[in-house]
């Protein structure tokens, strides 16, 4: 497995709309993409850092991962992502490595990109998302 670099932060929000004003208006970013991903149940906002991204995640449905997250924790960071070499063998390295897995293979994400996430009990803490362009 190679990561190259911090694909993007996933910072949970509870209304996109007022928090894409704050990354505009205060820190002076753009958001240059917002997209709905149905089957996690999310609205995103992107916005670049060099060549990271943010990566803002409103629930649409308060049963879904997002929406579960912000009624236990409140808003705030809610995963770090990695581009990869390939998600698929990524997965299965870190899991011969004894890293549990929430997705046991890649699925589709925002943006079109290939992606996984490694089970926060496992990496200290941290969801951490595998992703790769397709």
């Amino acid at each position: 497995m190679t990561i190259s670099h911090i694909e993007h932060l996933g910072i949970a929000v509870k209304n996109l709309e007022e928090s894409i004003r704050y990354y505009e208006d205060v820190l002076g970013l753009k958001c240059y993409a917002v997209e709905e991903v149905k089957d996690q149940r999310v609205k995103t906002a992107f916005f670049m850092v060099g060549q990271t991204k943010i990566e803002l995640l409103e629930s649409t449905d308060p049963e879904g991962p997002v929406g579960k997250f912000i009624e236990k924790k409140g808003e705030g960071i809610h995963h770090l992502a990695f581009a990869v070499d390939g998600v698929a063998n990524s997965l299965a390295e870190v899991e011969s490595k004894g890293i549990q897995l929430i997705d046991k293979a890649p699925r589709k994400g925002a943006e079109g990109l290939n992606i996984a996430f490694l089970h926060p009990k496992s990496t200290f803490g941290v969801l951490t998302e595998f992703c790769e362009k397709p």
